[in-house]
This record gives structure tokens, C-alpha cells and sequence, in this order.
């Protein structure tokens, strides 16, 4: 029975470490495409909900017994999953800062179109 488990789980690390590669694949090559990216963060979230929402809440422990091993293990690898959303200000931390002269500069020439 025990031989069995641990088939299965290399079976599944496996499955996760092939998806890991696919995953960062797709991320190397959408490097420097801000839109692309953003695309491939929503699907992994769209795909984290489904998941979560679907087949895990699906298979929740029945009995004490079984609620006990489940939070045991979230406990022991590193807790509950969780897709962090980058807040506002750290994606503006991140803009490049505009230099004075250029700012001033299209201000000027958006004036000279009103004016």
C-alpha cells in the first residue's frame, strides 16, 4: 500500500514539475511583453480558482480523522495556497521615473494645441 502511495506521488511531482517548465517557458518568452505576462498571470489564476473551487472543494475531508491529516499537512509543506496580487503601489514603484524637463516639455506642447 505504501509502495503504491509513493508511485503515485512521484507520478504526481512529476506532473508538477512538467507543468513548472511549461509555465516558466511561457514566461521566458513573453519577457519584456507587460501584456503577455499579464495574460499568463490571469490564466494561472483563472486556472488556481477553478481548481480550488472544483475538484479540492470536492474532495474535503468527510470526518475529524481526515480534516486532521489535511491540516497536518498544510501545516508541515508551507500552508494554504495563495495567488498574491501585486498592489497598486509596488506596480507604481516599478514605473520609470519621467525626468522634470521632459514632463515640463509636454506640457508646453499640450498647451500650444489648446491655446
Amino acid at each position: 500500500m505504501n509502495d503504491h502511495k509513493n508511485i503515485e506521488s512521484e507520478k504526481l511531482s512529476g506532473k508538477l514539475q512538467a507543468i513548472a517548465t511549461v509555465v516558466y517557458d511561457a514566461a521566458t518568452a513573453c519577457e519584456g511583453d507587460t501584456v503577455a505576462l499579464l495574460a499568463l498571470l490571469r490564466q494561472l489564476e483563472q486556472l488556481h480558482r477553478e481548481i480550488r473551487d472544483g475538484v479540492f472543494q470536492e474532495s474535503l475531508p468527510v470526518n475529524r480523522r481526515q480534516l486532521y491529516s489535511l491540516l497536518k499537512d498544510i501545516e508541515s509543506e508551507g500552508g494554504w495556497p495563495y495567488i498574491e496580487r501585486m498592489r497598486l503601489q509596488a506596480f507604481l514603484a516599478n514605473l520609470p521615473q519621467e525626468a522634470p524637463e521632459e514632463n515640463s516639455h509636454e506640457v508646453l506642447e499640450s498647451d500650444r494645441s489648446f491655446g
